[in-house]
């Protein structure tokens, strides 16, 4: 037990050892620009980082250590290693919980969060919690699963859409971005759900709110374009 136990830390030591060798202060300045928490923050590009998961393989044990580790690249090779089918519900709160950038719960959530069973439910339970990553989540969610789940019935989708304009009016950035993504998202799914997301987004143009105003706009000008109404009608 001993001996696995060291095996185990030594593993997690020679992949922190290689994300420190690969920092970029360069890359985490630019970063910070784009709103990303520079805090234990190393620099390793995205590809980088799915390079090393395709290396090491599937292995929950090892990604909740590198969760643990509190390091920012550690952190998104966790959610590309982990095994969804050994997530628990405990783990994916304990997770939501430390969420401190949009970058690293964007990428949890779309890659492994949005795999489990407990996906759906979390969006909605998140969608009015009042963390701002915690809540960004919920929507990030909703928009994985609109890509992703391509057996989920629409009736799943059509109920996200009473949660996403509920919360249309917050104001603060990073929610405001999810919810309109989560809104673009499930009116790109297909024709009977672009109608009705196109429907929401109407509706949610006539809030009083500059961040609800923001979010229809710009799902509307995605949602009724040429482009994705065409390709609604190839399907």
């Amino acid at each position: 037990m001993a001996r696995s136990k060291e095996r185990k830390g030594g593993r997690l030591r020679e992949i922190v050892a290689e994300l420190e060798s690969q920092a970029n202060p360069e890359n985490v300045a630019g970063m910070a620009r784009y709103g990303i928490n520079a805090k234990n923050t190393l620099g390793v590009s995205i590809p980088r980082l799915r390079a090393m998961a395709k290396r090491i393989g599937t292995d929950h044990a090892l990604a909740l250590e590198l969760w643990a580790s509190g390091i920012h690249e550690a952190r998104m090779l966790a959610g590309f290693i982990d095994d969804p089918a050994m997530v628990t519900e405990t783990q994916i709160e304990r997770w939501a919980k430390d969420f401190d950038s949009w970058d690293v719960c964007d990428q949890v959530c779309s890659n492994l969060f949005d795999r489990t069973p407990f996906a759906a439910a979390k969006a909605v339970e998140w969608s009015e919690r009042e963390e701002e990553f915690v809540k960004r989540a919920g929507f990030v969610l909703m928009a994985a699963l609109a890509v992703h789940d391509k057996n989920a019935p629409d009736v799943r989708f059509r109920g996200f859409l009473p949660l996403i304009a509920r919360e249309a009016a917050d104001e603060r950035n990073f929610v405001k971005k999810a919810v309109n993504w989560a809104l673009r998202q499930i009116g790109k799914r297909n024709r009977p759900l672009n109608a009705a997301a196109i429907a929401s987004a109407k509706r949610i143009r006539k809030m009083d709110s500059k961040a609800a105003r923001w979010i229809a706009a710009d799902a509307l000008r995605e949602l009724e374009s040429d482009a994705v109404q065409g390709r609604l009608a190839r399907r």
